[in-house]
C-alpha cells in the first residue's frame, strides 16, 4: 500500500479534531494555551491526506508538563523529528491516528502552520491549486514522503511569502521541508 494517500475533503474531519482535542484540553488543563486543527484536514474543501493535525500551543517553560500530562493519556514522546522547538507526539494504542505536536507559543513550526492553514480557509483558487497539487504529487511520490513533502515545499513557501514571512523564516522552513 503506498504510503502517501491523498482523498477528498471529509465533512467529518472537524469533528474528528474535536472528539480528539476534548480529552486533550481536560489533561492539559491551562497548560495549553490552544490547540489548534492544523494541515490540510483544516481547510473546508481541501484534498489531504486522512490524518488530523493538531498542535497544542504552550507557553515556552511548559513544553515539558504538556508532554508530562500528554504521556498520562498514552501518548509517547518522539522527539523534535528534525523540527526545532515542535515536540511530536505518537497518538495512544487504539485511537484513530493523528499527528500531535506541543509547539511553544511564537515557535516557527506553530507559525508556519497557523499561516498555510490560515491562508488557505481564506484563498479559495489558493486551495484549489494546493489540492491539485498534492493529488499529482501523490501518485508520482506515492511511497516517497520526503520527496513528496519537498515538491510541495515551493508552493508553501509562495503562500508563507504571502502571508508575510521574512527571508530567513521562509529559509529555515524550506531547508526542513529540504531534509526529512
Amino acid at each position: 500500500m503506498p504510503e502517501i494517500v491523498v482523498v477528498e475533503y471529509d465533512p467529518a474531519w472537524p469533528q474528528r479534531f474535536e472528539s480528539l482535542r476534548a480529552p486533550l484540553a481536560a489533561a492539559l488543563g491551562d497548560v495549553a494555551l490552544a490547540i489548534e486543527h492544523v494541515g490540510s484536514t483544516a481547510v473546508a474543501g481541501l484534498a489531504a491526506k486522512p490524518i488530523v493535525d493538531m498542535d497544542v500551543v504552550v507557553a515556552r517553560g511548559q513544553v515539558g508538563t504538556a508532554i508530562e500530562r500528554l504521556a498520562s493519556l498514552g501518548y509517547e514522546h518522539k522527539g523534535d523529528l528534525g523540527v526545532p522547538g515542535r515536540e511530536a507526539m505518537r497518538h495512544p494504542p487504539g485511537a484513530p491516528r493523528h499527528h500531535l505536536y506541543v509547539c511553544p507559543e511564537g515557535n516557527l513550526a506553530l507559525a508556519n502552520h497557523l499561516a498555510v492553514r490560515d491562508y488557505l480557509r481564506a484563498n479559495v483558487d489558493a486551495a484549489r491549486a494546493y489540492s491539485e497539487l498534492k493529488r499529482r504529487l501523490a501518485v508520482t511520490f506515492a511511497d516517497d514522503v520526503d520527496g513528496y513533502v519537498d515538491a510541495k515545499t515551493p508552493l508553501i513557501l509562495e503562500i508563507l511569502r504571502a502571508s508575510g514571512f521574512d527571508t530567513g523564516d521562509l529559509a529555515a522552513i524550506a531547508a526542513i521541508n529540504r531534509r526529512r
